[in-house]
């Protein structure tokens, strides 16, 4: 886990059901006799989010319908810090910090779990976009709700097909984006995935055996969340393709990468598209090995050139 990461270390659950209470019918004890979350339980891992994000963030209003994805707080935190790590290199170590520093978050879901971070940890500026209608009046009233409305724009993503093209509009400029595509090519590999996933979750807690019931996904998750066709490795290809058109707008763009074995091809494809800078920076969060891949279009010279230039607003950031 990333150093500057604030949930090093087992989780501190008593205090984390004091700032959240709803919480506490979720814990149990494991068959070595402590006291953990029941992860397999979907309810048990969004009230976690909740007590993780208002006790170490100060995000005191954040809820989400059961439907949707409710990603793991440490796991995001460590992308936000290795991205902060990727720009500070362009900087000779320095991490920008403040609302100058502006950027661009790809699906950011109900959730909207990004740019919470981003703004918590550095006081970056975010637009986040889906192609949700729900999900983006979700993510609104959860900026709304934190007061947050003049760091994060949220926008609908109407011009079907596309990334980037139809949200990034030509006075927009970001230092990176960020994005967790879809990992699945097909509903019934995810619905596969995460029943497999709840059921050895399940058989590690002293809870009622579920091995027999409907599994559902423990983190949640829409379609559009979970699976696209051709899966991670086509979604990303598609953001190298469409990142060629934006390139002097944006300074790094960036995407998780679940699988491993996606890396070769997508290296292959971002030599086709002209990226003249490619980094893969490792992640770990216990036994869990991810990574992000982040690319960019501007050389050294150019890149330490963006952060000397004046600031240019986006549209949208510091209404009231």
């Amino acid at each position: 886990m990333h150093p500057r990461n604030r949930h090093q270390g087992r989780y501190d659950l008593k205090r984390l059901s004091r700032v959240t209470p709803a919480l506490q019918p979720f814990l149990v004890r494991t068959p070595a006799g402590d006291t953990s979350v029941d992860f397999s339980n979907p309810r048990a891992v969004r009230f976690l989010n909740q007590a993780l994000l208002k006790a170490d963030y100060g995000i005191a209003h954040w809820d989400i319908p059961e439907a949707y994805l409710c990603p793991p707080v440490p796991g995001r935190a460590d992308y936000v810090h290795g991205l902060a790590d990727l720009l500070a290199g362009d900087r000779d170590g320095d991490i920008p910090r403040g609302d100058d520093v502006r950027l661009f978050d790809l699906g950011t879901g109900a959730n909207v779990i990004y740019p919470l971070l981003g703004h918590t940890e550095y006081g970056w500026h975010f637009v986040g976009s889906d192609i949700d209608e729900t999900a983006v009046r979700i993510a609104d009233s959860i900026v709304r709700g934190n007061q947050l409305g003049g760091a994060i724009e949220v926008r609908a993503q109407t011009l079907r097909g596309h990334l980037f093209h139809g949200v990034l509009r030509p006075g927009d400029r970001y230092a990176a984006t960020l994005c967790n595509p879809p990992f699945h090519a097909s509903a019934a590999e995810a619905n596969r995935s995460g029943r497999d996933k709840r059921r050895n979750l399940a058989v590690r807690s002293d809870g009622p055996p579920r091995a027999s019931r409907k599994l559902p996904l423990n983190f949640g998750g829409r379609d559009g969340e979970l699976w696209c066709q051709g899966g991670e490795a086509r979604f990303v290809r598609k953001m190298i393709r469409e990142s060629v058109d934006f390139g002097s707008q944006v300074l790094w763009f960036s995407s998780l990468v679940s699988k491993s074995a996606h890396l070769p091809g997508l290296r292959a494809e971002l030599r086709k598209a002209g990226a003249v800078d490619v980094r893969e920076v490792a992640m770990a969060q216990g036994n869990k090995q991810s990574r992000f891949l982040a690319w960019t279009f501007q050389g050294t010279d150019a890149r330490r050139d963006w952060w000397r230039a004046p600031a240019h607003p986006t549209p949208g950031h510091g209404k009231p």
